[in-house]
């Protein structure tokens, strides 16, 4: 019960910039959890980074292509974490009414993830497609 009251109050306070620079990563780690236990696409997208990792290992990429995987990865998640965070507050806006705006919100929130994920197959292609053939080619 004290952990709920505690809870509230720091709800009530939620406005506030944080001066404890340690509190703030704190708000953040609980952001990036939230969407890890509420968002199923996040986690979808989590196999096919840390698989695309793997891949980039069992292939032996360089160094260079590992980076741009990276960039790539956080990309698409950080597009999410933003996704999940613009449909809550519409959600929060709009109630259960239905809002022509908050569709087009939500909708193209929704679409710059898939732009993003397009991206990371175009990119996992690239990388990954020539180390294919080379394997492929010398079996």
């Amino acid at each position: 019960m004290k952990k709920k009251i505690n809870s509230l109050e720091n709800r009530r306070e939620s406005y506030k910039t944080s001066s404890n620079v340690l509190i703030s990563f704190k708000y953040a780690f609980s952001g990036i959890s939230y969407v890890l236990k509420t968002s199923r696409n996040f986690k979808i997208q989590l196999i096919f980074a840390f698989t695309s990792l793997f891949i980039g290992f069992l292939l032996q990429i360089c160094l260079s292509n590992y980076v741009i995987l990276v960039a790539t990865i956080m990309s698409v998640l950080i597009l999410e974490i933003l996704n999940t965070s613009i449909e809550s507050i519409v959600d929060l806006v709009v109630k259960k009414e239905f809002s022509s705006f908050a569709k087009i919100s939500k909708d193209t929130s929704a679409g710059a993830v898939l732009l993003a994920s397009i991206n990371s197959v175009i990119i996992a292609l690239y990388i990954f497609v020539p180390k294919l053939n080379l394997l492929f080619n010398s079996i």
